[in-house]
C-alpha cells in the first residue's frame, strides 16, 4: 500500500515539476496580464480581441493581437507589476534591431526576438499573415487610446 501511495506521489511530483506555471512561475501570470492589459483597451462587443502568442522576456512582452479579421503586434512594458502598451506594429517587432530601437538593451531585445519567432512558428499559416498587416510602428503614449486601435481596423 505504501509503495502505492509512493508511486502516486512520485507521479504528481513529476506533472506538477512539468508544468509551465512551476518551471516558470511568472510565465503564466505575465502572459495573462499581458492579455487583460490589451483587451481592457481594445476589447469590444461585437469586436473581440484576440492576443496570442505572447512572448515575454524581462520586463517586455510581444503579443500579436487580432480583432476583426486584421491583426499586428504589440509591444508591451511592465512596470510596478503593471502591463502597458509601448508600440504596435507588424513585422517590424519580430526584430531584435527594432525592439532595440525602443529603449530595450540588445541581449533584451535579441532574446524577445526569438522567442517571437519561436511562438509564431506554432502558429498556422493564416493566424501569422493576419500578425503581420500592421504597417509601421505607432507608439502608445500613456497607455492611452492612440492611431493604433484605428489603424488597424482599415
Amino acid at each position: 500500500m505504501k509503495t502505492i501511495q509512493l508511486a502516486i506521489a512520485t507521479c504528481a511530483g513529476l506533472i506538477l515539476a512539468a508544468s509551465p506555471s512551476s518551471a516558470h512561475p511568472n510565465a503564466t501570470t505575465d502572459a495573462q496580464g499581458v492579455e487583460r492589459a490589451m483587451k481592457a483597451q481594445f476589447d469590444k462587443p461585437g469586436a473581440p480581441l484576440t492576443v496570442a502568442p505572447v512572448s515575454v522576456e524581462g520586463k517586455y512582452a510581444v503579443a500579436g493581437w487580432i480583432q476583426d479579421g486584421r491583426g499586428g503586434r504589440a509591444l508591451l512594458r511592465k512596470d510596478h507589476g503593471k502591463w502597458s502598451i509601448q508600440v504596435c506594429g507588424g513585422d517590424g517587432l519580430k526584430t531584435a534591431s527594432s525592439l532595440a530601437m525602443t529603449g530595450m538593451d540588445h541581449s533584451s531585445a535579441s532574446k524577445l526576438a526569438h522567442k517571437v519567432e519561436a511562438a509564431e512558428k506554432k502558429l498556422p499559416t493564416d493566424q501569422v499573415r493576419k500578425l503581420s498587416m500592421f504597417v509601421g510602428i505607432v507608439e502608445v503614449e500613456g497607455g492611452g487610446h492612440t492611431p493604433h486601435h484605428s489603424n488597424h481596423a482599415k
